[in-house]
């Protein structure tokens, strides 16, 4: 792999060229030979482009560090409902116990996720600011610009909430560096509202510009309905619960929730509740350095070689009998053999054929919408409204299924646990955790009992505001960033 970050340059802006293990995406850098007015010359050529930030998205650049996957299995792994019983061969074991937040090398967590999002947002950044000249239609040059924008407000959103407490309380709290073109000179960390504020309009001209189009080429592409999903991740985030109410509503039309039998299906292949997903071609599967490997126990991969991935005790019976999201955990038994599957294995992400590493990425599901939609509501007084969209959902995991409660904080909590119950595993527990003011409380015990083992959690009980959950900066970026100091880094 090629290394570009051994330049006197901001890390960040480094990533002008998309570097894969194998070919280089979308030559746009200085060192390319080809200029930025070929390959933007036409819209055919911007596609390429286009379609080589989507290939990076899930392009891995180690065996836990292969796109937006590892990076949500490294967020759930920082909550308290999604653990594993062993170290194993190590991979995401340090954002378990929360040690890989306080690195600043390049090889980090917090160094990964820097130099992925800042890639996309670069390459983001070329097509938006050469596009209106690519020869071709309106039509593609409008799609392409609307991906363009919404790719670079989805890694904002991620880069905002990882290097910075959350939204609210925080607005003028320093965020991260805004980059909204190509070029050379490194800036300083703007203020959170100002990179919200980049975010939201980003999303809203990716909507209008997406009106209308179906995708080209590949489902990975983003289309309306994803452009608004993320926009009701971004308001939900910003406690903005009108926005998100009618941005999640809008996102989900046209999807149907899946059946049981769907949803028993492994989570691996796009269906008509998928509303983004990333598709990998066959040829192309990552194999060891991959969610399925990380994720599916039943493989030969690492989760399968002894890394298992259990739910939380407490989360697993809160599921009641009958719910068919209870079958994608291993039920409890006293004493299981050594043939037996060990207590709350996860069997819900499956690669689709067990002879090959092929299998897509799940990116955003209409359930996630209507978790979002029925929250907005309850927290904005139409509860009557929240518990329908709940009900509608819930009841096609579970048909017997009724709200417990249909009113103030208690229907809100049942809400926020559904939410954690379907969501599981898909990467939003340490988002979930900032916005809604949720401490780490880990119960700590016997993994066979659905327990965090004290020695490899580590860290069982943290306050969410804590400065230790602030990802740190990339130390090369502060020494080859003229606008940075030391000083801005994340205390």
């Amino acid at each position: 792999m090629k290394n570009i970050f051994k330049k006197a340059v901001p890390l960040a802006l480094a990533a002008l060229m998309l570097v894969g293990c194998e070919k280089e995406y979308l030559e746009t850098s200085p060192n390319s030979d080809v200029p930025n007015e070929l390959v933007f010359s036409t819209t055919d050529g911007a596609l390429v482009g286009l379609n080589g930030i989507y290939r990076f998205m899930w392009s891995s650049e180690n065996h836990d560090a292969f796109g937006q996957k590892a990076l949500d299995i490294a967020m759930d792994y920082m909550g308290s409902d999604m653990f594993t019983p062993v170290r194993g061969y190590g991979w995401f074991v340090n954002d378990y116990n929360l040690s890989s937040l306080a690195a600043t090398t390049n090889a980090s967590r917090s160094g990964y996720a820097w130099r992925h999002y800042y890639r996309v947002i670069f390459n983001a950044n070329n097509l938006i600011a050469n596009i209106d000249g690519a020869t071709g239609t309106e039509e593609d040059r409008e799609y392409i610009k609307g991906n363009a924008l919404a790719l670079r407000a989805y890694a904002y959103f991620y880069l905002i909430n990882l290097f910075q407490h959350t939204y609210v309380g925080n607005e003028n709290a320093p965020g991260v560096p805004l980059y909204t073109e190509p070029n050379v000179e490194g800036k300083g960390r703007g203020t959170v509202q100002e990179v919200y504020t980049q975010i939201i309009a980003d999303l809203t001209e990716a909507e209008r510009l997406l009106e209308g189009k179906t995708r080209m080429v590949t489902p990975s592409h983003i289309n309306v309905n994803v452009a608004q999903g993320l926009h009701a991740r971004v308001a939900l985030q910003m406690e903005d619960y009108a926005t998100a109410a009618t941005m999640a509503n809008e996102a989900r039309q046209g999807r149907t929730l899946m059946n049981a039998a769907a949803y028993q299906n492994g989570f691996s292949m796009h269906n008509a509740e998928w509303i983004w997903g990333l598709q990998i071609p066959n040829d192309q599967a990552t194999i060891y350095a991959s969610f399925y490997s990380h994720m599916d126990n039943t493989a030969f991969g690492y989760a399968g070689l002894g890394s298992t991935k259990l739910i939380a005790r407490e989360l697993y019976e809160a599921i009641p009998e009958g719910d068919v999201r209870k079958e994608l955990f291993q039920a409890p038994v006293a004493e299981p053999t050594d043939d037996d599957w060990m207590n709350y294995t996860s069997f819900k992400f499956r690669k689709p054929n067990p002879s090959n590493w092929a299998g897509d990425y799940v990116m955003m599901r209409a359930s996630e919408m209507y978790l979002i939609e029925a929250e907005a509501l309850a927290k904005t007084n139409r509860e009557a409204e929240a518990v329908e969209v709940l009900e509608e959902l819930v009841q096609a995991r579970y048909p017997e299924y009724t709200a417990p409660a249909t009113s103030g904080q208690e229907l809100i909590e049942e809400i926020l646990l559904q939410r954690r119950i379907e969501l599981w595993g898909e990467g939003f527990s340490l988002l979930d955790m900032k916005r809604l003011n949720r401490d780490l409380n880990r119960t700590v015990g016997s993994a066979e009992n659905g327990e965090h083992e004290a020695g490899l959690a580590v860290v069982t009980q943290r306050s969410i505001t804590d400065n230790a959950y602030l990802w740190r900066i990339p130390q090369t970026e502060i020494d080859s960033n003229e606008a940075l100091t030391a000083a801005d880094q994340n205390p």
